[in-house]
């Protein structure tokens, strides 16, 4: 009796237990989907079985009562009690682009023209918990137990490799879901306890795009074994967006003065903790105390329109009239908002849209300096053209965009030497599509309509998805949002796409008036997310102006949801959104549509594709003539001289002085004959005076670096610029696999995952980057492959494994690996049932300047000796290398510490060492123009006669006189 006692004690206990385990388990899931979401913008439509698998998946578990949600649990659990008997690796199951809903999913229309920077699935998307930044925590290593599981593994991992085919089979059984395992095991047996372990989620950074992060197809994103604490979440965030733990202290916030009111909104607080300067901090206390106390926001607003309703005017596409020129053709002022480096892009856009009869008004980015001076120059050649005098900082989702644009309305209105009817803004990713001609007899026969792109029809939708009825407030370039608010009485609030064409009565309206709904909307509007893109069309709607509105912006806009919604921007706005594709040669036939009125068609990026502007050119304007030089080429600036050293990163630098002298070693070499003659000999000065990409055919070539260099022979200083190309670093095994789903696999930074690209061209690696891993994937059949990073010393720094689905195109995964990553050169293996199918290098190039200066010693022995204790992770991977085939020479050891130690020559010559196994320099050539001095090299070009050469001819991007006909093309 005693003993059966005891047993239904036990029983019970261990019913118990195992329930509290399935909670624990379900909570932890939960918890890991919500921050997963914080990082998820619009779901992708994907008929992948695998994408629909984990989308049951999920389903299953958070929507409440699902039957199969049991089946889920006990699969987690035999997974916790069986994992795989691979020592060291983890599991990422591929996930499909989208965010996950339990709702049903709204159907996209790609090819929608609505402009709309936020999400259509915008109720799935968490933007509630914009907490305080803090530094991830570092995991301890695991205790006896852990070093005791890892050698079981480790003794295990032969024979591993003859029972792989029978359990992969079992883990893919959900082809879109990511494991891990092989982790370090606390000291209490099993539960990990720190945040930082082997997965982590995936970083990837835009260049100015509208868009958001969602976990996508392209992501190799991590998800938690079972038995994951939740302490773990750390690793499911995006790199750059780290959230403080609940038990961290709270940041003591400083003011100049104190706020006025109680600040107890847990947003605000959030703001508070993570503004970086007072200034900032007491501007978000003062707007907050005033919102509380009812002094910031209008709560009734007077509608002026006529009508009921929203106005919608009928304008019919009548492209094949044959009617003559208009008698009185509108002149329209083009206000062109760019940024960034792609000078000879803009100039392209410039030249399709230029004529006599209009205005060019264009503002560039406060940051962006290189621009404004090729702008600056441009504009003093045509007397409509002008530079706005004030330049702004304006960041994506922010306050400034739309002020910006009221400043340059009212500068239009104010320039009584120009007689305009429209405004019309542009981005330097924009092209026309139709001709000006075209543009003007439309435009002239509807002068007295205004264009703009609205939402749709829900507009409760609409306000929630876009934020409005949330308080924003902008400083130190970030948008914070505050807390709630609501939107005000007696008007209908509208938005959508914040490109436009409007009449100039309305413009005039806009900026002189001083009524009721145009005082208060910009009062409004002030602290709203996204204001352009909602400011101009809600005050059209409600005032006297509401009969004139056309519901069409006369864009074609390139979205595909699935891959633009992105949350990358969480970084400077407290939201999320969605970003257009660039276009591409394929798109070509859109353009051409006559379903609608269109006149320009946005994103293009030459560096992403070229040709497809190319082809609109021809159609546009005619194909130039055959033979033109430079048609296929396509440069792009990336550091000039009056920029300054300080806008470099310490690795650009220091890889921009090797590349310099790669090519003055290339100069040296073309000597024939007589070893004394130093006419081709240079030594190096100075630091680079440019650095420029290049394109060709789309394709990637390399860096031109221009730079000075004295010649030996005459001790004359001269300038020359080298072009370095990056070796090919990608390789299939030999013998080749029969695995053949692999096409490329490359190392990088900055990913773009919208454009499925890195925006590091080449790749210029240091010490303490982020690296990413991406490889790209035929279709076929559901496959497990194996990811291995070895460091210069053959230390295996992570192995992981992934499931790819039978329709991924991409994946990407950033390994949480300790910095600094030890210089030189790096392999990345990829195994298929632990036979080699492919590899590739990279390069972590050792640094040579420390804060713009030569390095000194004491930096280098912190910077070039890898991490702490040679651990790149918590575990250690070490007993992977006898399995691999990787051996460890202590030689090679021996070296990288005494490399490690060098600074001045001897750090460049083994820089230069490292720079040359990846780059190898094409030419070089001499700056000095057609009847100058030249160059005492006698075998050198002069660089305006190579066809490589950033001084080459480019006439497609060179501006002339206007013609004739008024135009500059």
């Amino acid at each position: 009796m005693v003993g059966g006692s005891c047993a239904r004690r036990l029983a019970r206990r261990s019913r118990s237990a195992l329930i509290a385990a399935l909670t624990v388990l379900l909570v932890q899931t939960l918890i890991v989907w919500n921050f997963s979401s914080l990082d998820s913008g619009e779901e992708r439509e994907n008929g992948g079985g695998g994408a629909s698998n984990m989308r049951e998946k999920r389903d299953r578990v958070g929507g409440g009562g699902y039957k199969g949600s049991s089946e889920y649990m006990k699969r987690e659990v035999q997974l916790q009690h069986h994992p795989p008997q691979v020592k060291g690796t983890v599991r990422h199951i591929q996930q499909p682009d989208g965010y996950y809903s339990h709702r049903p999913k709204e159907k996209v229309r790609v090819d929608s023209n609505n402009e709309n920077s936020v999400p259509k699935d915008f109720e799935n998307i968490d933007n509630s918990n914009f907490g305080a930044r803090s530094q991830p925590q570092r995991q301890p290593p695991g205790g006896a137990n852990s070093n005791k599981h890892r050698e079981r593994l480790q003794e295990k991992a032969h024979a591993e490799q003859a029972t792989w085919k029978d359990n992969a089979p079992i883990l893919s059984r959900s082809s879109n879901e990511v494991l891990q395992y092989g982790r370090a095991v606390a000291q209490n047996g099993s539960l990990p306890v720190g945040p930082k372990a082997v997965g982590a989620g995936v970083g990837s950074r835009n260049h100015h795009s509208r868009s958001s992060q969602p976990q996508s197809q392209d992501q190799a994103q991590t998800y938690p074994q079972s038995q994951s604490h939740p302490q773990t979440q750390h690793r499911h965030q995006h790199p750059h967006q780290t959230r403080k733990q609940a038990t961290a202290a709270p940041l003591e916030v400083v003011y100049d003065q104190p706020p006025k009111c109680e600040i107890s909104g847990k947003e605000a607080i959030s703001a508070l903790s993570r503004a970086k300067t007072k200034e900032c901090r007491q501007q978000i206390a003062e707007v907050y105390c005033r919102h509380k106390e009812g002094q910031l926001m209008p709560e009734k607003v007077t509608r002026y329109c006529p009508i009921e309703g929203k106005a919608n005017a009928n304008v019919a596409w009548e492209e094949d009239s044959s009617e003559g020129p208009p008698s009185a053709p509108v002149r329209i002022a083009f206000v062109l908002v760019v940024h960034g480096r792609a000078s000879r892009q803009f100039q392209r856009l410039f030249k399709a849209i230029y004529h006599t009869s209009h205005y060019y008004y264009i503002h560039i980015d406060q940051r962006s300096n290189y621009l404004h001076r090729q702008v600056q120059d441009l504009a003093s050649q045509y007397p409509n053209v002008r530079v706005t005098p004030w330049r702004m900082a304006t960041i994506w989702g922010g306050a400034s965009l739309l002020t910006m644009y009221l400043r340059s309305m009212a500068d239009l209105i104010t320039m009584t030497d120009w007689s305009w009817d429209f405004f019309i803004n542009l981005s330097a990713a924009d092209y026309p599509i139709r001709t000006n001609s075209q543009l003007v007899a439309f435009l002239s026969k509807y002068r007295d309509m205004n264009f703009i792109k609205s939402h749709g029809r829900d507009n409760a939708r609409f306000i929630r998805k876009q934020g409005l009825d949330r308080l924003f407030f902008e400083c130190d370039t970030h948008m914070w949002r505050l807390g709630d608010r609501k939107i005000p009485e007696g008007i209908s609030v509208d938005g959508g796409s914040d490109w436009f064409l409007l009449n100039r009565p309305f413009v005039e309206y806009v900026i002189n008036s001083q009524d009721d709904l145009v005082t208060n909307m910009k009062r409004f509007y002030t602290y709203t997310l996204l204001p352009a893109e909602s400011f101009f069309h809600t005050v059209l709607e409600n005032s006297a102006h509401c009969e004139s509105m056309v519901d069409n912006n006369l864009r074609i806009t390139n979205w595909n949801r699935k891959l633009g919604c992105k949350c990358q921007y969480k970084h400077i706005v407290d939201w999320c959104g969605c970003s257009p594709n660039d276009f591409k040669p394929a798109d070509f036939h859109r353009f051409q549509q006559t379903a609608r009125p269109t006149f320009f068609a946005r994103k293009f990026e030459a560096s992403v594709n070229q040709e497809i502007v190319n082809q609109l050119d021809g159609y546009l304007f005619g194909p130039m003539p055959q033979g033109t030089p430079g048609l296929q080429a396509y440069w792009e600036s990336a550091f000039d001289e009056a920029d300054g050293v300080a806008t470099l990163s310490d690795t650009q630098l220091t890889l921009y002085h090797a590349f310099a002298r790669m090519g003055l070693a290339r100069a040296a070499a073309s000597l024939q004959g007589d070893p004394k003659d130093d006419s081709c000999r240079y030594f190096p000065m100075g630091h680079p005076v440019s650095v420029h990409l290049y394109f060709l055919s789309d394709q990637f070539q390399g860096y031109l670096v221009k730079h000075h260099a004295t010649n030996l022979a005459t001790s004359k200083l001269e300038t020359l610029e080298t072009w370095v190309m990056p070796r090919k670093t990608y390789k299939v095994a030999s013998p080749p696999s029969t695995f053949t789903r692999l096409q490329f696999a490359e190392i990088g930074t900055e990913w773009d995952a919208k454009e499925r690209m890195f925006r590091n061209f080449g790749g210029l690696m240091g010490p303490m980057d982020e690296t990413v891993g991406m490889q790209r994937w035929s279709k076929g059949p559901n496959v497990t492959v194996t990811v291995v990073w070895i460091d210069p010393t053959n230390v295996i720094a992570a192995t992981y494994d992934i499931l790819i689905d039978a329709s991924a195109e991409y994946t990407h995964y950033r390994p949480p690996l300790n910095q600094p990553l030890r210089p030189g050169v790096w392999t990345i293996r990829v195994l298929h049932h632990w036979s080699p199918v492919a590899e590739t290098r990279f390069l972590i190039s050792p640094l040579a300047y420390m804060k713009h200066q030569p390095i000194r010693q004491e930096d280098t022995l912190k910077l070039h000796n890898g991490p702490a204790k040679n651990s790149y992770m918590e575990q250690s991977f070490h007993g992977l290398n006898p399995v691999l085939n990787i051996p460890v020479h202590l030689g090679q050891v021996e070296q990288a510490k005494r490399n490690a130690a060098l600074t001045g020559p001897a750090l460049e010559h083994w820089v230069d060492g490292l720079v040359g196994a990846m780059w190898e320099a094409g030419d070089v050539c001499s700056t000095s123009m057609t009847g100058g001095p030249g160059t005492s090299c006698p075998v050198m070009q002069t660089c305006a006669k190579t066809p490589w050469s950033s001084l080459s001819p480019d006439p497609k991007s060179q501006l002339v006189p206007p013609h004739a006909d008024g135009r500059i093309r």
